[in-house]
């Protein structure tokens, strides 16, 4: 039998005697998810982390094609009681971590998720996960995606969360959240990121600096916001979808100009005056509009897309006329 044949009969053997000679997991990375599978009382959704496996073909683990690093933790979908175990934070390659869609998961957001330097995505959601949104979030400064939405997370939201400079959406909607949104958020640089606040108990005004933003998206919607919101509007953006419904807003919307990009428009239920402008007509792009429940008067105007939405994007305003609604008199 030639070398090569021994060398490849030897490899074959090794591997069915100690197949743990075959894997391509980090040994460290392995004991610590041995760890946190334990920690959670070894629940049904891990029950194929087996520690005679490679732990690279995991079940809702991920690894560098090139280290064998675990790079990615995403568990869904499943029954998960208790908190997120302390051992997380002891994956130091992480760049995504998803806990979503497990409603048995409680507690606080783990501090020791601070340790992950790497993390690029961040998504706790769907979860009864409570407490405060963290202020250490804003350390993990390779974020581009954070989402902490669905959840019973309360108190208020941390201005440092405006120092990511890489994150292109931010979601903290659906939550219990109270007090005002951060002067902070009309400072992002780098990237400006889709902000998504709807659905909690903010309050205040909406800070006028977040009028030098130009948004992608903004949705401030089901929160009791006050007062101004027009400056979040402009010809110079290119803003695409803005929702700040069922607020307290009260502004004069005679006087706004809306970007050209605009596609999604909702601002029914506040206190909004004056005219529907003219200028609306030539958005090309608006696809989605609602202004009832408002206090606007005057003709709807004629043209571009107004037309085609229906009586109850508009119903509800103080003498708004004109089709689709009643003719004006």
């Amino acid at each position: 039998m030639s070398n090569t044949s021994l060398l490849s009969l030897f490899f074959f053997l090794s591997l069915f005697i100690s197949p743990s000679l075959s894997d391509l997991c980090n040994p460290n990375d392995k004991k610590v998810l041995l760890k946190f599978k334990k920690a959670l009382n070894n629940p049904y959704v891990l029950a194929c982390w087996n520690p005679k496996t490679d732990c690279c073909d995991w079940y809702c683990v991920t690894c560098d094609l090139t280290t064998n690093r675990i790079n990615s933790l995403t568990i869904f979908a499943g029954d998960l009681p208790g908190q997120i175990p302390p051992e997380v934070g002891d994956l130091p390659y992480l760049e995504t971590l998803m806990f979503h869609k497990l409603p048995s998961l409680t507690g606080p957001i783990q501090p020791a998720i601070a340790k992950l330097k790497n993390l690029k995505t961040l998504r706790i959601s769907w979860t009864n996960i409570s407490g405060l949104v963290p202020d250490f979030i804003s350390q993990l400064t390779n974020l581009t995606f954070l989402e902490l939405s669905f959840n019973n997370l309360s108190g208020t939201i941390p201005s440092s969360l405006s120092k990511l400079q890489k994150l292109g959406a931010l979601h903290l909607d659906r939550n219990k959240l109270t007090g005002s949104i951060p002067e902070s958020f009309g400072t992002f640089t780098g990237s400006i990121p889709d902000l998504y606040l709807s659905h909690n108990q903010l309050s205040g005004k909406i800070p006028a600096s977040l009028g030098s933003m130009d948004f992608n998206t903004i949705d401030l919607s089901r929160n009791k916001l006050e007062e101004d919101a027009s400056f979040l509007f402009g010809l110079n953006k290119t803003t695409q979808r803005i929702d700040v419904s069922r607020n307290l807003l009260e502004f004069n919307l005679s006087k706004v100009e809306f970007p050209e990009s605009l596609t999604n428009l909702d601002l029914n239920h506040n206190k909004i005056f004056g005219s529907i402008p003219a200028q609306i007509t030539s958005l090309e792009n608006l696809g989605f509009l609602n202004v009832s429940y408002n206090r606007l008067c005057g003709p709807i105007p004629v043209g571009g897309k107004l037309q085609s939405f229906g009586y109850t994007e508009y119903f509800h305003n103080r003498c708004l006329c004109g089709p689709p609604l009643e003719s004006c008199k």
